[in-house]
């Protein structure tokens, strides 16, 4: 649905070439805005942004040395790029930890301190991390992950104090299992250190804590992240928004 409730907005969205991030990318250009369409995918950055009329950047936010002096004039960011890696604590390969901490949560606070000041300025700035219900939840296995995301949500909640009084809001997603290529992809390492059936996965561990038996979809996830980019969400501040089916109700 078109309604143009973010025209004029200029909006990054990270991991923007598939899954997520380009479901954010395209509700939010729907609504009006322009995106920047950010990604390590340099050829599927240039077609999704091809294709809502944006613009493309190509960048490895691994590499978070070269992002201590940017500065960005954005009035939404989605910080969404994120991977996974699965694996007990004692096999867990110390550079993926430090490279994850990297990606979803040092990459994030530069692309914020970067923001900030552009919206500061205009009295008008959206922040959403999208974050996890392993921000809220644990499960084993996923050390990396949960490490990440559970200081992703604390990173997003003192932003939101410190913007509060400036017209800036922070808050975070937490979708359970979404259905993207980066879930299909851990099919089979939560097999392996499960020993169970591939096909046993989704069932027995993707959706065992869930309420709603699915996946979540991208698209669910798109329009809360939009929505709590308009005007409609100003009072919406600090918080984080379990898109979970119910697992973290138990």
């Amino acid at each position: 649905m078109k309604d143009n409730a973010l025209r004029g907005r200029r909006a990054l969205v990270t991991g923007a070439a598939s899954g997520i991030g380009a479901a954010c990318a395209r509700v939010l250009a729907d609504r009006g805005a322009l995106v920047v369409v950010a990604d390590i995918d340099e050829v599927g950055a240039k077609q999704v942004a091809t294709d809502l009329g944006g613009e493309a950047w190509h960048i490895d936010l691994c590499d978070t040395s070269e992002l201590d002096s940017l500065t960005l004039d954005v009035d939404i960011l989605v910080n969404n790029a994120g991977i996974q890696s699965v694996a007990p604590i004692e096999e867990m390969p110390p550079d993926t930890f430090r490279r994850m901490q990297r990606l979803m949560v040092e990459a994030p606070f530069l692309l914020i301190r970067a923001s900030l000041p552009h919206m500061y300025a205009r009295g008008f700035g959206r922040i959403v991390n999208v974050s996890s219900v392993h921000g809220l939840r644990a499960s084993p296995y996923k050390s990396s992950y949960v490490a990440a995301k559970h200081a992703l949500e604390g990173l997003s909640k003192t932003t939101a104090l410190e913007g509060a009084s400036r017209g800036v809001t922070s808050n975070c997603v937490n979708p359970g299992y979404v259905a993207t290529e980066l879930v299909a992809k851990q099919i089979a390492d939560q097999a392996r250190v499960h020993d169970m059936d591939e096909d046993e996965v989704v069932e027995k561990v993707m959706l065992t804590e869930s309420a709603i038996k699915r996946l979540v979809r991208p698209e669910e996830v798109g329009s809360l992240v939009a929505w709590l980019a308009s005007d409609d969400a100003a009072m919406v501040t600090g918080t984080s928004y379990p898109m979970d089916g119910g697992w973290s109700a138990r």
